[in-house]
């Protein structure tokens, strides 16, 4: 049996014990970190941002919990016209105001950065799914077309895993330890990739970004939230909606997708069928995605 180690071999492949091959050397890790920007916003916190790209339309994306810019990026890849990433409060350079915070908070952060950079379409993953269902409640017509990708949580608050992962990550990254941090956010990482380059260049980007900028503790109560009272909030939005789920994943319900697909009039739904599908289905994914923005 692979175990994980801390740190990474020092020639950055795969520690492995007995006989027979290494593990596998597929799959890519999130894109590196470029020179980002703080901007201000009306509520008055300001969040870090990535513009790339260039002309229309703009597409604004949404990360998940303790992920930012960088987990986002490799889903732009494809997008035609400008592509607007940023962090919610509490990630990354963002300010972290008093917390703790709820949805609302979440959805002012990803209405501004829409606002700003005039997206007229957008992208949610996880977290960033949330926010935006929580946008859409009050503003049902404000996005051209939408992408959902593995969304967590709809009108009930998420179930204890979520939550024993987030303290978990949020007390390793307080105090500091670097082996204590990435033995969190190897569970991010499926097992066929943990111990390989692929995973050992995930890791070690994961953990720059995290033991440098750190996690607010304003975070820690959302896994007990849900976005919405009532599902039924999101009959008012016709848009063009994409929903992407996966079969097995314990801190994304397939079942919150099929709902959410359901809650959505104009909606697509696509299941995969095991989790992981950033690295096992990569390519399909980013075609998915972009197909179905650029239309």
């Amino acid at each position: 049996m692979r175990g994980f180690r801390w740190p990474p071999p020092p020639d950055g492949g795969p520690r492995t014990w007995g006989p027979g091959p290494g593990g596998p050397r597929t799959g890519r890790p999130a894109l590196p970190e470029p020179e980002t920007e703080l901007v201000a916003t009306p509520h008055g916190v300001r969040l870090e941002r990535l513009v790339t790209g260039i002309g229309d339309p703009v597409t604004v994306f949404a990360h998940g919990l303790g992920n930012g810019i960088a987990t986002t990026r490799p889903f732009g890849s494809g997008v035609t016209g400008r592509k607007v990433f940023f962090q919610f409060r509490g990630h990354g350079r963002s300010e972290a105001p008093a917390g703790p915070w709820n949805y609302l908070d979440l959805a002012r952060d990803l209405r501004a950065i829409a606002d700003l950079g005039n997206a007229s379409r957008a992208f949610g993953a996880s977290l960033g799914a949330g926010a935006l269902c929580r946008l859409l409640a009050e503003s049902p017509d404000r996005f051209e077309k939408l992408v959902f990708f593995l969304p967590a949580v709809l009108d009930k608050p998420r179930g204890p895993v979520a939550s024993e992962r987030l303290t978990a990550l949020l007390e390793a990254v307080e105090s500091g330890d670097a082996s204590a941090v990435a033995d969190v956010v190897s569970l991010e990482l499926p097992p066929a990739v943990r111990n390989t380059p692929a995973g050992w260049a995930y890791l070690r980007q994961r953990l720059d970004q995290l033991l440098r900028d750190g996690l607010s503790d304003g975070l820690a109560t959302l896994p007990e939230q849900a976005p919405l009272r009532d599902a039924a909030a999101l009959a008012a939005v016709t848009a063009p909606a994409l929903v992407i789920g996966c079969a097995g994943d314990d801190l994304h319900p397939v079942e919150v997708a099929e709902q959410l697909a359901a809650a959505l009039p104009q909606a697509t739904l696509h299941v995969y069928d095991r989790p992981g599908v950033l690295w096992s289905e990569r390519a399909d994914l980013r075609e998915r995605v972009s197909g179905f923005l650029n239309e």
